[in-house]
């Protein structure tokens, strides 16, 4: 099986996963809590070998086309956190819920969407150049944000001892990690396969983060299924609005199609996984934090197999 095929049907392999994961939970519910302590290890594991797939050695070309990387800043680090804070507004009025919608929107991904951007016909080195540089920023602003948008009440009795425990375990470490495994790689002989072998983890690591949420956490799964239509709403508007705001960035900045491409899948896609340690720390009051954020991993899939259509063929279609 190749790679591709593996990240091609990674939503039905994460749906079985969170079914799976259910099913252990209701019938093992004591047992599906030792799942709890599997989850750092597993999150750990997968956000290295994600890391890696992200080229942090070479930030510097990034920057070897201003005009592209400025209209990426600009849409997915000024314009869209001002849409999130409107779309958060008419979600469910429930404090762990809106720090999950903002927690998952406000990040842009860093892997799957340069698999996606490949599938729609984008410019797939524009994808890849830019993702070290949005996944440094999202770093960097995504505390500023959160302390924008929900006051410093919520954000200071969320940052506890275990939110920057987790910041700095899950996230930092495996990034340090995960940059001088890359520039190892650099000083050996097939440098490529090295990091294209670390590229087949993230897809069944995922899987396995999911299922054990699912066990774990099934009592709040089916405790918040009231509120997962009107999360299916805002999640299923940010898809909308994401692509039409790139179709207006790239006219402002006068974007080839390739490029606009690259454009509509970075802002359509989100980082979930990044924050989801983040989610798992919280207090025990944020509980549905973690649910929001699976949710919109899988509506973004779906979405995103409606964007390799609706992107080429409506948004950005070819001249010929």
């Amino acid at each position: 099986m190749k790679r591709e095929t593996l990240e091609k049907y990674q939503v039905f392999i994460y749906l079985t996963g969170i079914l799976l994961g259910l099913l252990v939970g209701m019938k093992f519910p004591a047992q599906s809590q030792i799942l709890e302590w599997a989850l750092w290890p597993l999150l750990g594991m997968l956000l290295y070998t994600t890391f890696t797939q992200v080229p942090l050695a070479h930030l510097q070309e990034a920057f070897s086309d201003s005009r592209f990387m400025l209209a990426a800043v600009i849409g997915n680090f000024v314009v869209l956190p001002l849409i999130v804070w409107g779309l958060m507004s008419t979600g469910p009025n429930l404090p762990a819920v809106k720090l999950g919608i903002l927690l998952v929107l406000l990040v842009p991904c860093t892997d799957w969407f340069i698999t996606f951007t490949h599938l729609g016909g984008g410019d797939t080195k524009r994808a890849i150049a830019f993702s070290p540089v949005s996944l440094l920023l999202q770093l960097i602003l995504l505390p500023v944000y959160i302390w924008h948008f929900l006051g410093s009440e919520i954000t200071t009795s969320v940052m506890q001892r275990e939110l920057i425990l987790a910041f700095f375990g899950l996230i930092v470490l495996p990034l340090v990690a995960a940059f001088a495994t890359e520039k190892w790689a650099e000083k050996r002989e097939g440098r490529e396969a090295i990091l294209n072998a670390f590229g087949w983890f993230p897809v069944p690591l995922l899987a396995l983060v999911v299922f054990s949420i699912a066990a774990a956490q099934i009592n709040v799964v089916i405790d918040s299924l009231g509120i997962l239509p009107s999360l299916f709403a805002v999640f299923s508007a940010f898809l909308l609005i994401a692509g039409f705001l790139s179709l207006v960035l790239s006219k402002i900045f006068s974007l080839p199609t390739d490029q606009g491409r690259v454009l509509a899948f970075s802002l359509g896609s989100r980082n979930s996984f990044v924050v989801l340690p983040l989610a798992l720390s919280l207090p025990s009051s944020f509980e549905l934090t973690v649910v929001v954020i699976v949710f919109q991993s899988l509506v973004e899939l779906f979405g995103m197999a409606a964007y390799i259509w609706w992107v080429p063929k409506k948004l950005y279609p070819s001249a010929t």
